[in-house]
């Protein structure tokens, strides 16, 4: 690896809040970002175009969408983001982990991200997971993050033969919403060609009441911003 190669990283984007402020902070850092996407069957597939808006948005070096299908048509599914399942609404907050969860999706993610940088000659990933505004997700706590790393470093050939582990960086997963949001103001994310959205309408605009919807709305009012979503009337 030489030292060009150091400030090289993968991004996992989904275009959505949390990992368009990522990719932000990791071209802060001064990294060269490779981003990758997932069009893994989710019903919410208009977060795909918000992904490449995002990635036009910030330059990036390049921006894969890899294509796997974690809905029961492709032999997973149990998720209301990939199945015929109601998208909870208006749920009290509280730590159940509810029907949007997606098995395994963030482990799947990384490991994909994981071999696209040890490819890549790259020993950062970054990943927008966050554990204080979040759904209750399993995948999203820093206990996580850190086991992977380990992983990462064990399971390939450069993380035991190279000269610089892997490192999985996940700068927003101490971050309240309004945090991110300030941040990500910071770093001239534009919100508006981001979506966030469990259960949109036809035209892409956010229903108001999924998880995702709620959190990212307290976030703008908290931070004492203006919410630019597009909300279905």
């Amino acid at each position: 690896m030489n030292e060009n190669d150091e400030k090289r990283a993968v991004v996992l984007l989904s275009g959505g809040l949390d990992s368009a402020t990522v990719l932000a902070i990791a071209r802060d850092m001064g990294f060269d970002c490779h981003a990758i996407s997932f069009d893994y069957g989710q019903r919410h597939d208009v977060e795909l175009a918000a992904s490449d808006a995002v990635a036009e948005a910030f330059g990036v070096v390049e921006h894969r969408t890899v294509k796997i299908d974690l809905s029961a048509a492709g032999g997973f599914g149990h998720s209301a983001l990939t199945d015929d399942i109601d998208v909870p609404m208006d749920r009290p907050s509280d730590e159940a982990i509810p029907e949007t969860y997606v098995p395994a999706r963030n482990t799947i993610f990384l490991s994909i991200a994981l071999g696209f940088a040890e490819v890549l000659d790259a020993r950062d990933i970054f990943i927008g997971v966050n554990a204080v505004d979040y759904s209750g997700y399993p995948d999203c706590r820093p206990e996580f993050i850190e086991a992977f790393e380990k992983l990462a470093n064990l399971a390939t050939a450069a993380g035991v033969e190279g000269s610089r582990p892997f490192v999985i960086h996940a700068p927003l997963v101490n971050m309240t919403k309004a945090q991110i949001i300030t941040r990500g103001v910071e770093l001239g994310v534009d919100y508006g060609i981001t979506h966030s959205c469990y259960s949109p309408a036809p035209d892409g605009a956010a229903c108001g009441h999924c998880d995702s919807c709620r959190l990212r709305a307290a976030g703008f009012e908290t931070a004492g911003l203006p919410d630019p979503t597009r909300y279905a009337l």
